[in-house]
């Protein structure tokens, strides 16, 4: 789900469409190197000494096709089926010693549009499922209502669900719909965020002026579950959300800056053996 702005008289009274995307993805993987060295040393009453820190890195390459495709205003700038709407190379990095903040693990990415980013966060290993928060995807710093006519594109998809699926209003009930009856035994939870610490995206200058991509924030989760692949294995999931905060327009409640307009993915896949 994502913002954009958008002029001409169909655009009125918005000036923004509300692009859905329902897609295929992949995410290839490969181990970069165990043991990176970051050297650094420490003083100390005995004199200096080193203080080198390890980090695991995974490369990965995601790649999104669109399946369906729907906006409103409906102007046939959706797309058409399998075209590709994203491509993303990165790295994941795991930070095993030397920790900053609780700061354990990294993600670097980099996409076609002209932005970068740099998200820190932190990994754990739970018991059971994960919990998925409720999340709104109604822009922050314009009416709160849903039947207030700023609204009307994401009040269109609450009461027609996008492939009687998705709802912009609450984007994650789709990845709790995913996990009814499904025995998951174990999480790992990777949650990373673009605000914290040294993180920060930067952009082009076409896309600060227009959408300003501001920051980003992901939850992933490794889910292990009570069943086993054809080498005896625990088949493995990975459910994820993220949103990515575009800033465009004047607010409209009489706060300081610009309306925060969530671009909001979710997605549930499977590991293939």
């Amino acid at each position: 789900m994502i913002a954009l702005p958008f002029g001409g008289p169909a655009a009125a009274p918005f000036n923004y469409r509300l692009l859905l995307n329902q897609y295929n993805e992949q995410l290839k993987f490969t181990l970069i190197d165990s043991r990176v060295p970051n050297r650094g040393i420490r003083k100390s009453a005995g004199g200096v000494e080193e203080t080198d820190q390890y980090v695991v890195t995974l490369d990965y390459v995601q790649s999104v096709n669109q399946i369906k495709a729907d906006d409103f205003p409906e102007i046939g700038l959706a797309g058409e089926f399998n075209q590709a709407i994203h491509h993303e190379p990165g790295l994941w990095l795991n930070m095993t010693n030397e920790i900053t903040d609780g700061i354990n693990i990294g993600r670097l990415a980099s996409v076609p549009h002209g932005d970068s980013l740099l998200a820190l966060g932190s990994s754990e290993v739970l018991d059971g499922p994960p919990v998925i928060p409720d999340y709104s995807g109604l822009p922050i710093g314009g009416p709160t209502d849903l039947n207030h006519p700023y609204l009307g594109p994401y009040k269109h998809f609450h009461d027609k669900l996008f492939e009687n699926l998705f709802d912009p209003v609450n984007p994650n009930e789709l990845l709790k719909a995913a996990n009814q009856g499904v025995n998951i035994v174990r999480t790992t939870k990777l949650e990373v965020d673009t605000t914290i610490n040294s993180g920060g995206i930067h952009n082009i200058p076409f896309i600060a002026k227009q959408a300003n991509a501001a920051e980003m924030k992901s939850i992933f989760w490794i889910q292990e579950l009570d069943e086993t692949d054809e080498n005896g294995k625990p088949k493995l999931r990975l459910q994820y959300f993220q949103t990515v905060i575009l800033d465009f327009f004047d607010r409209r409640d009489g706060g300081p800056g610009l309306i925060r307009w969530p671009h909001v993915s979710v997605n549930t896949m499977l590991k293939e053996s």
